[in-house]
């Protein structure tokens, strides 16, 4: 049939009875290795600035993150192990910060989309 559909961030914010505003960090972070974020999501998550494992995480942040992966921000393949993506926005949540919901989704949305069509390309 082939409707043309339009979806934004507003249109989730809609959807979600929120608004499109709050803290927002990239979830398309360069390099994970490198980055300046792990030392600050280690002793978020874990305590400590190496990083834990998933069994290293308190039942509360264990629950946040079964709640991000099943309704927020799914996550694709077997590992249980959280990305820095999915560490960084539940982060911001253990520390009470306003975060942009519909943008994480959004550009969540976009990012799984690349990467289906890069593999069905290839």
């Amino acid at each position: 049939m082939g409707i043309p559909v339009h979806i934004s961030e507003e249109t989730i914010a809609y959807v979600l009875g929120t608004e499109a505003t709050g803290k927002y960090s990239d979830i398309d972070v360069p390099n994970s290795k490198t980055s300046p974020w792990n030392d600050i999501v280690n002793m978020t998550l874990f305590n400590f600035k190496q990083p834990g494992k998933y069994s290293d995480l308190s039942m509360v942040n264990k629950m946040l993150l079964k709640i991000q992966y099943e309704n927020l921000l799914p996550k694709g393949g077997g590992s249980d192990q959280p990305s820095l993506a999915h560490k960084i926005f539940l982060h911001h949540i253990i520390n009470g910060e306003k975060v942009n919901v519909p943008k994480y989704i959004f550009k969540h949305m976009i990012k799984e989309l690349r990467e289906s069509q890069k593999k069905s390309r290839v």
